[in-house]
Parts: C-alpha cells; sequence; structure tokens
C-alpha cells in the first residue's frame, strides 16, 4: 500500500485550488489535499501537520517573494515544494529554482503536465520544463548572467531603482540633474536588458532580482 502523502495548495483563487486537487486525486488516489489561500494560512497548516509538497502560487497574498520558500523550509525543512504561476517561466523559474524551490510550473501548462511534475518531486526529483532547461542550456553556452540586474551600469541600476519607486521621468531628470531624453535612453536601455515592456513588469523583475 503506498504511503500516505498531503499536498498543501496555496492559491488565491478558489477555482484553481479545486482544479488542481480534482487533478491530483484522480492521479493520485493515495494523495490527501489541503487548501491555503493565504501565506500566513500556509504557515499555521505547515506547523499543525507534516506535508509532502507545497504547491505555492508566486502572488500569495501575505508572500509574494522568493522568501517565501525560506520561511515554509524553516517549519518544515524535509517538504518539497513546487512553485505555480502564470509568470513566464523563462524569466522567472530559475530564480525560485535557486532559491530552494524543487521545481515551476506554469498555470497555464496540462493536466498531464500537473501530474508528471507532482509525481517527479514525490519520487524526490526536481520539475523545470523543457523550454526552462532549453534555457539553462542556452545561458551556460552563451556564459549568460544569472541576475540580469548584473548586466546593468551603475547609472541603469540608479534610474531602474527610481523607476520602480514610482518616479516620472521628468522626476528623475530633476533628480539626477540629466535632460529627459537621456532618461528615456536608459529607460529603454533598461527595458532591453531586462527583458520587459512596462513598469509594472520592471518592479516584478527588480523585486525578484534584488532579494
Amino acid at each position: 500500500m503506498a504511503e500516505k502523502k498531503t499536498i498543501l495548495l496555496a492559491d488565491d483563487h478558489s477555482v484553481v485550488r479545486r482544479g488542481v486537487a480534482l487533478i491530483i486525486r484522480e492521479k493520485f488516489p493515495f494523495i490527501e489535499t489541503m487548501h491555503a489561500e493565504s501565506f500566513d494560512e500556509v504557515k499555521v497548516k505547515l506547523k499543525d501537520m507534516p506535508v509532502s509538497l507545497l504547491i505555492l502560487d508566486i502572488n500569495l497574498p501575505g508572500g509574494n517573494t522568493v522568501k517565501m520558500i525560506e520561511q515554509a523550509k524553516q517549519i518544515q525543512p524535509e517538504m518539497k515544494i513546487l512553485m505555480f504561476s502564470a509568470f513566464d517561466e523563462e524569466q522567472y523559474a530559475l530564480r525560485y529554482i535557486h532559491s530552494g524551490a524543487d521545481g515551476y510550473l506554469n498555470k497555464l501548462t496540462s493536466e498531464d503536465k500537473i501530474a508528471e511534475a507532482v509525481q517527479t518531486i514525490i519520487d524526490g526529483g526536481k520539475y523545470i520544463s523543457e523550454k526552462v532547461k532549453e534555457k539553462i542550456f542556452e545561458n551556460a553556452l552563451n556564459n549568460t548572467h544569472y541576475n540580469p540586474l548584473e548586466s546593468l551600469s551603475n547609472r541603469e541600476i540608479e534610474i531602474a531603482e527610481l523607476l520602480v519607486q514610482g518616479e516620472g521621468n521628468l522626476e528623475i531628470a530633476n533628480r539626477l540633474n540629466i535632460q529627459m531624453s537621456t532618461v528615456s535612453t536608459y529607460k529603454n536601455r533598461i527595458f532591453e536588458k531586462l527583458e520587459v515592456n512596462n513598469i509594472v513588469s520592471l518592479v516584478e523583475k527588480y523585486k525578484l532580482y534584488k532579494e
């Protein structure tokens, strides 16, 4: 008889939790599922009972940073963690894997891939998609910076930080005593190097890699 295991599904959308729970129950009848809709609730439940696998939404209320992994592992060091997000795998997966997660799964993936990820991690492995594996190989061949912030110059870092803080082009120009056109040029370079196309994406990526 298979060992009884428990998976904690942490997502603030009930339809997502229920959908994943249905897939898990169908594929793994020996696995029990629990639900949490905030990171505070995750920590409470981790203190109450052992969990084999935590499926954790990146944008979970009360968490929303890579520090969630460290805090969860402090409560249950042996527990496995699978990040579950709609964020682009190529942009975010490696950061979370390097921070201690055991896998990264895109929310748009198929039911079979969800089952594959759960099985792989429960069996003691790591799970990333073929797309991310290709990215790792490409980075290794090209000796690409793992942390994209390292590709920014000191001035670009300075302007990026001001943009993240909500400063506009005019405010930055006045603060740094440079032309608005110069700020625009730096902003375009920052967006290109970090592979983002708006301020919201810049904030997300900067927060992810600055920690």
